[in-house]
């Protein structure tokens, strides 16, 4: 139950991260942000991609619902 998660943030493998796009999108409330460390989502681009100390972090809002 992700109704009142204002973040999540990731450390997983993108096989991982892949498999639980379709769940936060669905489950989490639109404004909420997803934050990986290293790992993307596929095609699902983030709209900050940072560079911290050599490593990758990668952010996404959750939408509006329409």
């Amino acid at each position: 139950d992700f109704k009142d998660v204002d973040v999540v943030t990731l450390y997983l493998l993108p096989d991982v991260n892949l498999r639980l796009k379709p769940i936060l999108q669905k489950g989490l409330k639109p404004g909420a942000r997803i934050v990986s460390h290293d790992f993307d989502m596929g095609d699902w681009k983030p709209e900050q991609e940072l560079d911290v100390s050599g490593r990758k972090i990668y952010v996404w809002t959750i939408p509006n619902k329409k």
